[in-house]
């Protein structure tokens, strides 16, 4: 069994009905048609764009949505430009409250095809921004939108999101709606581009960035660490440029250069380079097929800003910067039987799903929440220090002071200097930190709690997950 996993969900936007995961047509049985009742108090352009939405292609774009008067009223995104589109159409959403004192304005509905959902992301985004349509609820209040920024002054440039871009030295991408989304398009782009987020200030001439030790991302292989010059100024430079020509919408130009680049590495017998440059290609070729956007993003899940939940935890905690990297643990157990663990990843607040490491307990027979704490949290970092790898800036137990306790024996036993650790106890949402009696008490409503909570309650789900896998498992053997 692998330490790792991959999920692809397709989970339905908050402010869309329904899910769009379907590869084919929206199935209309009769009890999820608009009863004809309803259909007959809606405008003949109404139902002249249902018909019209069965003729939107299945890929992903953005669709409008248009009253008699020609004005735009709603836009949304979609992976799946007939299933969603089609989905309004459809007795839940008549009776959805989201979307039924509405839906009866529908007199005409559009679309924009595009290269991918990242691509649509970033469409519906400018769109929404644009026109203002007056059923895109997130438009009503006064907070700024955020923006994709590249420096362009520094010698590495960096990529990140900012509400208060600077008027020169920048590449500027947006205004965009929601900040989590973007920062989700960010996560997934990285893992093609490899460009680094942090705020450091790198000089090809100072050596002393040659001792640097990077940070997890360079680890996880999303990050080509040019803080510790591990690729020349010109090759990051290059992938900058790659980056910013499939922001400005150029994905077919940018496969076509990368294709030459790819045969003169081959023809100048440079098969490492080529091998990179292929791989790099298949994976933005197959971006809008791992559906990998709500998957990182999760924005119907992830309830509040991920930013505050990390400004929150450095208060809370007293940590000397913002934390970037938060891992999780919990244990599951089988029957009494085996027992399994989960270890979750958070980057910059939001749920990163190629960190997610899982793992069988070996050492320990029978239920023992304490020791198999203890095992996993040694394997776990004995082997990031064996690799001289990263630790997260906050390493967060599922329980309570025993389980901590436990954490904390195993960083001793290891001789390993542990990171920020600390334990979430359900029952009454109590922090506890080490060498320190009292439990921390935050109110229900603080943006730190919530952050922790999330990242807790991801860590529960994903052991369960493993758990039933094992079950399943091991109900074929028998």
């Amino acid at each position: 069994m692998s330490d790792r996993e991959t999920e692809n969900n397709d989970d339905p936007i908050d402010h869309e009905p329904v899910d769009d995961g379907a590869t084919t047509d929206v199935e209309a049985s009769p009890d999820s048609v608009i009863p004809a009742k309803v259909l007959q108090d809606f405008s003949q352009g109404f139902k002249q764009a249902n018909r019209k939405v069965k003729t939107f292609p299945q890929s992903p774009g953005v669709y409008l949505m248009k009253d008699s008067a020609g004005v735009v009223i709603y836009v949304g995104k979609a992976k799946n430009l007939r299933s969603r589109a089609s989905s309004y159409f459809l007795k839940a959403a008549s009776e959805d409250a989201r979307t039924a004192d509405w839906i009866g304005d529908i007199a005409d509905i559009d679309f924009v095809e595009t290269e991918s959902e990242v691509d649509a992301l970033l469409m519906e985004s400018r769109l929404i921004k644009d026109i203002q349509p007056r059923n895109n609820k997130e438009l009503k209040d006064d907070k700024s939108f955020p923006y994709l920024m590249i420096t362009t002054r520094e010698e590495f440039p960096r990529v990140e999101v900012t509400r208060e871009p600077p008027s020169k030295g920048v590449k500027l991408y947006g205004p965009f709606t929601s900040a989590g989304a973007l920062r989700g398009a960010i996560q997934v782009m990285q893992r093609i581009f490899k460009f680094r987020t942090c705020s450091l200030d790198i000089s090809e001439s100072d050596e002393k960035w040659q001792w640097f030790r990077p940070c997890l991302l360079a680890s996880i292989n999303q990050c080509t660490a040019p803080c510790n010059f591990r690729i020349s100024k010109e090759d990051y430079r290059r992938d900058i440029k790659r980056l910013q020509t499939f922001l400005d919408g150029g994905k077919t130009k940018l496969l076509r250069e990368m294709r030459g680049e790819m045969k003169d590495a081959s023809k100048a017998l440079d098969f490492e380079r080529a091998a990179i440059l292929r791989d790099e290609i298949n994976m933005i070729e197959r971006l809008e097929e791992r559906g990998e956007l709500d998957t990182h993003a999760q924005p119907e899940v992830f309830y509040i800003d991920p930013q505050k939940g990390l400004a929150g935890l450095k208060k809370v905690l007293g940590l000397s910067e913002m934390p970037r990297v938060i891992e999780g643990v919990d244990i599951a157990h089988l029957g009494g039987n085996e027992t399994v663990a989960s270890l979750v990843q958070f980057i910059d607040g939001l749920p990163f799903k190629p960190g997610y490491r899982r793992f069988r307990i070996q050492e320990v027979k029978g239920i023992d929440d304490f020791r198999s704490i203890y095992e996993v949290v040694s394997r776990r970092f004995r082997g990031l220090s064996d690799r001289q790898e990263a630790f997260p800036d906050v390493l967060l137990i599922d329980g309570g002071k025993g389980q901590l306790n436990a954490a904390m024996a195993a960083f001793r036993d290891q001789d390993i200097q542990p990171p920020t650790v600390i334990s979430l106890a359900k029952r009454d949402e109590e922090i506890f930190r080490p060498g320190i009696s009292e439990p921390l008490r935050l109110s229900k409503n603080a943006f730190a709690l919530r952050l922790l909570q999330y990242v807790r309650d991801e860590s529960h789900r994903f052991a369960q997950h493993y758990h039933h896998i094992l079950r399943s498992k091991s109900s074929l053997e028998r």
